[in-house]
């Protein structure tokens, strides 16, 4: 999801709202004007992009039908959609039945399969048991039997038995043979949850195997269904539901995602549904009945990017940045870092310019209203400038901020680019306040010698920036040879700052 289409959504949003309470301000104007602007920015900047935008998803779900990496982290009903997906054009039986094999995922956005391996948890981690992760890709570590809690269950058994609403069923992982298990060791990540592992032998183990499936909005004996039903498993023992989140474990877990029993039976992230389903005996349905509409589709993709969006986490050894450093120009990044360098570092000398030139803008606008407040005389021409820059500054002022200040909010991973586009923003800004100096200061000192000064000032002004660029552009046209620590590098001396790495 880029959050910069997002923002820039928002500037103009704000823009609009104050542009029409202005016209509604203005006395002379008849409603039914101020009605015409309202439907007119309506139509044209909220539902002709809107249809735009979901008539290009249409065509996005369209074309990318092909199955991929990734298709775990959608819905069962979604994946049924993919060509190439185990799931498209599948057939299996529409009830869980014990003895059935089947897999399990998260309900959540975004939710992995219920998975275990035969690697345990290390020693300082509860009890040295299987571990138990979600995990958003398909293998056969996803593959568990249902049983009966009391006795063995398999597809070959005589009896067809349908597991229900309110039952007692074990899980057993099928390559381990080991059943699902929790106990009172904390959860390794969760530590008010309790730790979920795989116990036992050749699907033996003990009471703490026992859970009780409970279907959300179901009645009592009502069968479970592939897909459909969104169910819950709760130990029957410690009264704990199974749990997955985004989390993830350590390297020991090989960073896939948590899975605990959380005590709190409320909790949105224990929901589950049955995604496969085999059992030979069972006649089979078309994963066709389960076909989402394009909105569901459309909905889901969203979420699940924003919420991808969200967890990401950055890669081990990778630089990445804090939104504090970003105006100050703390520390950059590097492109390449082997013979011939790049390093994507903004030009101190603009980047500086417009960070002071924010709190610049901050104290003039501050005077302009309060003179004007107090009803002070200013010239006619000083007037003109004052209006230009408060209707001109404060835009690109609002822009700057809505595309800066929400990083501080966000918790995945950041990078030096991401201020960018605030960075834009913040260099019009620039411009229209050095503008604004350049003009009023001229006219205070001296009206007669004005467009001298203006004219003098905007050329050193424009001779230091083709300097500065002069002395950076290595780093972005490649730099070879020494760094810049060294005498007889081409950047020496240009390391201004410790925490530059050029």
């Amino acid at each position: 999801v880029k959050f910069v289409g997002l923002f820039v959504i928002c500037v103009v949003g704000v823009q609009t709202i104050a542009d029409l309470w202005e016209l509604y301000g203005n006395l002379s104007n008849p409603l039914s004007l101020v009605v015409k602007h309202l439907l007119a920015r309506s139509l044209c900047l909220i539902a002709i992009p809107l249809i735009l935008y979901m008539t290009f998803f249409w065509i996005h779900l369209k074309v990318l039908y092909k199955s991929g990496n990734g298709d775990g982290f959608f819905s069962s009903a979604f994946q049924s959609q993919l060509e190439g997906n185990s799931l498209y054009n599948a057939s299996m039986p529409r009830y869980i039945a014990y003895g059935a094999v089947v897999t399990l995922k998260n309900h959540r956005t975004g939710g992995g399969y219920l998975h275990s391996h035969w690697h345990l948890y290390p020693e300082t981690v509860g009890a040295k048991q299987q571990q138990v992760t979600t995990y958003s890709h398909k293998d056969d570590n996803n593959k568990w039997r249902i049983k009966k809690y009391d006795k063995e269950s398999n597809a070959d058994d005589r009896d067809i038995e349908f597991v229900k609403n309110g039952d007692l069923i074990r899980l057993e992982h099928l390559v381990t043979t080991r059943n699902l298990h929790s106990h009172k060791e904390l959860a390794p990540v969760t530590k008010k949850h309790f730790q979920v592992t795989c116990y036992g032998d050749n699907g033996t183990g003990d009471a703490n195997d026992v859970f009780k499936i409970e279907i959300t909005g179901g009645r009592e004996e009502q069968m479970v269904e592939t897909v459909t039903s969104k169910v819950k498993l709760v130990h029957y023992l410690m009264n704990c539901a199974l749990h997955s989140h985004s989390k993830q474990l350590p390297k020991w877990g090989f960073e896939q995602m948590e899975v605990s029993c959380s005590p709190n039976l409320l909790n949105a992230n224990i929901f589950w549904n049955f995604e496969d389903n085999h059992f030979p005996r069972l006649p089979n349905v078309s994963f066709e009945v389960y076909a989402p509409s394009f909105w569901e589709r459309f909905t889901e993709s969203h979420a699940v990017m924003f919420q991808g969006n969200a967890g990401l986490k950055p890669k081990e050894g990778e630089v990445t940045s804090r939104p504090w450093q970003w105006p100050i120009n703390y520390k950059g990044q590097f492109f390449s870092g082997n013979e011939y360098r790049i390093y994507l570092l903004g030009n101190p000398i603009i980047w500086w310019t417009n960070f002071s030139l924010v709190f610049i803008y901050g104290f003039v606008q501050f005077v302009i209203a309060v003179r004007r407040q107090r009803g002070c005389p200013e010239a006619e021409e000083i007037g003109q400038h004052n209006t230009r820059l408060t209707r001109a500054a404060v835009w690109l002022f609002i822009g700057w901020a809505l595309h800066y200040i929400p990083f501080y909010s966000m918790g995945r991973v950041l990078y030096f680019h991401h201020y960018f586009p605030a960075s834009l923003f913040s260099s019009m800004l620039s411009a229209v306040i050095i503008d604004y100096i350049f003009r009023v200061i001229p006219q205070l000192l001296s009206p007669s010698l004005a467009p001298t000064i203006y004219h003098f000032s905007y050329g050193i002004l424009l001779s230091a920036l083709v300097y500065s660029f002069y002395l950076f552009y290595p780093l972005s046209y490649g730099m070879s040879g020494p760094h810049s620590h060294e005498n007889n590098s081409t950047m020496y001396g240009l390391k201004w700052l410790e925490s530059w790495e050029f």
